[in-house]
């Protein structure tokens, strides 16, 4: 009766365990989904359309995350000034941090009008 008391318990603990490792990577996917929703909605509130959007930095808050947003030119500077081009590259970064302290980084490309440098 013991060794069954025993093994019973034993397998209480190990199930145990396998319940707690699951509520934490459920709690990690939730923060990653919430932080990837901020990400995509100051990504299509704050990035303007390529006609009118330009190099600089701006920064908020939407709905308890903290957002910066850095555009700036790619490639070597002053590279495309010396010549005459309608559309110049631009890295756009965004950077989002939670609450907790949680950041995430998109970077991705647009394109700027070239007189808006």
């Amino acid at each position: 009766m013991l060794i069954a008391l025993a093994l019973v318990a034993v397998s209480i603990v190990a199930i145990g365990s396998v319940m707690s490792t699951n509520v934490r990577g459920v709690r990690t996917m939730e923060q990653h989904v919430t932080m990837i929703q901020a990400v995509r909605s100051v990504m299509a509130s704050e990035v303007s359309s390529r006609a009118k959007i330009g190099f600089g930095t701006w920064s908020g808050r939407t709905s308890d995350h903290q957002w910066r947003i850095d555009i700036s030119p790619m490639g070597r500077e002053g590279e495309a000034s010396n010549r005459d081009v309608d559309w110049v590259p631009a890295l756009v970064r965004v950077q989002v941090r939670s609450p907790s302290g949680a950041v995430k980084d998109l970077r991705t490309v647009r394109l700027v009008h070239g007189s808006q440098q």
